[in-house]
């Protein structure tokens, strides 16, 4: 602001009760940086992009939630936005993540949501908004923000679960607004647009949500990526851990110098070792022949110390005498049958069954009826089925369908008399 007028901005904002980012921020760490504004889209295109194929089963309709813009702004400011067409729906979450946000849309494309949901051509009617409109809506966004905090689940690798939504009328909820959003703390909001094919629906869908919970959201999405990132560099640490071991294996094989196989062996080992009775040279220990198999085996590591020159180092493993094959006992193995064992049911457990009941039902037909229809019920209503006048009915035990009967009446009450078994290729 100059010492003497304003500018125009400074104006259009005292009007229009719009505050930019930068003023909201003056002198606190609220303001949404510029990757923060980015991460905050990101997660609206995939939740939104979930939530229009959970619309789509609702509606029967493709559904296209595109195109997000995010803005911050003060409570007063959004206030001034709100119109008497306006509906609002809240939705809290109860676990993964903590806070309240709105989704706003038009009442009339409330009507339609709610005239499609219950089986009409999608068309607002020019009555006034019902406890029914609201209360489809309110079912609608539940089931979208349901599928979208499934997206959340996996972006954040946490579990995220919401409490049931609640839909209200914005210009009757002033106080409402306060209470999820805060009076002092600056608001997000992400607009949207939502289009319904054959244009049955082109409008803009809202999302509203205090700053706090959008920082928080941003939060989860960074610590995701971060812990991905830890979990791919380790996944890679340890797959060059497993490799080393072989290529150090290759290097030792080629680099360390081992005799050849076709060697001969050194004649002092077939002197020492080779010959049961041999005597050792006059060191002080007494003539002592080949140990017998089962006895205890003296030491010859001092004695093979003590002739540096008759015994190099070739790389061989110390060699001990063993018992001769002579000693070995070998037997044939024996491998045990793994077969499944037939099992021989006792007669007294086909007795146990035979004394469980059974419901039998007798279905004499089905239809479908939309929402709308089953509303205007009432007596003297008649719901015609898919059988025909005189055609088998269908008998049911525990719900499965296993015959077909005609019915019939014993002393005054009703019964079925079987007329066809179904085979259980047919049942299947």
């Amino acid at each position: 602001m100059t010492g003497e007028m304003l500018s125009q901005e400074e104006i259009n904002a005292l009007l229009g009760g719009l505050v930019s980012n930068d003023e909201i921020s003056s002198g606190s760490d609220e303001v949404l940086t510029p990757e923060e504004i980015d991460a905050l889209g990101e997660i609206g295109n995939i939740s939104m992009g979930t939530a229009a194929t959970t619309l789509f089963a609702l509606l029967n309709h493709k559904v296209m939630i595109t195109t997000p813009i995010v803005e911050v702004m003060t409570l007063e400011s959004f206030k001034s936005q709100v119109t008497d067409d306006l509906i609002a729906v809240s939705v809290g979450y109860t676990e993964g993540l903590t806070g309240t946000n709105l989704m706003i849309l038009n009442q009339n494309d409330v009507k339609i949501i709610a005239d499609l949901m219950m089986g009409g051509p999608g068309q607002a009617s020019d009555e006034p908004i019902s406890e029914l409109h609201l209360s489809a809506i309110a079912e609608a966004m539940n089931q979208m923000i349901g599928s979208s905090s499934t997206s959340l689940s996996q972006m954040f690798s946490k579990k995220i679960d919401i409490s049931p939504s609640e839909a209200i009328q914005l210009n009757y909820a002033q106080e409402e607004l306060v209470k999820i959003l805060g009076s002092a703390d600056p608001i997000v909001k992400i607009s949207f647009r939502m289009q319904v094919e054959e244009n049955i629906i082109d409008s803009q869908l809202m999302q509203v949500l205090p700053i706090k919970f959008a920082k928080s959201l941003v939060s989860n999405l960074f610590a995701g990526s971060m812990e991905a990132d830890i979990q791919v560099e380790a996944t890679q640490a340890v797959t060059e851990d497993v490799q080393q071991p072989s290529s150090y294996i290759e290097s030792v094989s080629h680099n360390e110098s081992m005799p050849s196989a076709t060697e001969p062996m050194p004649q002092v080992m077939a002197n020492e070792y080779g010959q049961a009775g041999s005597s050792y040279p006059q060191q002080g220990y007494p003539h002592m022949g080949y140990p017998q198999p089962g006895y205890a085996q003296p030491d010859y590591s001092q004695q093979m110390g003590s002739y540096p020159n008759q015994m190099p180092n070739y790389g061989v493993p110390e060699v001990r005498p063993t018992q001769t094959l002579r000693d070995i006992e070998v037997q044939k193995p024996e491998f045990p049958n793994f077969g499944a064992p037939q099992q021989v049911y006792p007669k007294e457990n086909m007795d146990v069954l035979m004394d469980v009941s059974l419901e039998v039902s007798v279905e004499l037909g089905r239809t479908q009826k939309k929402i709308k229809e089953i509303l205007e019920f009432g007596p003297g209503s008649v719901v015609e089925l898919d059988h025909i006048a005189g055609e088998p009915v269908n008998v049911l035990v525990n719900g499965k369908f296993i015959a077909k009967g005609e019915v019939v009446v014993i002393d005054e009450n009703f019964g079925i008399r079987i007329t066809d078994i179904i085979n259980p290729e047919s049942r299947i």
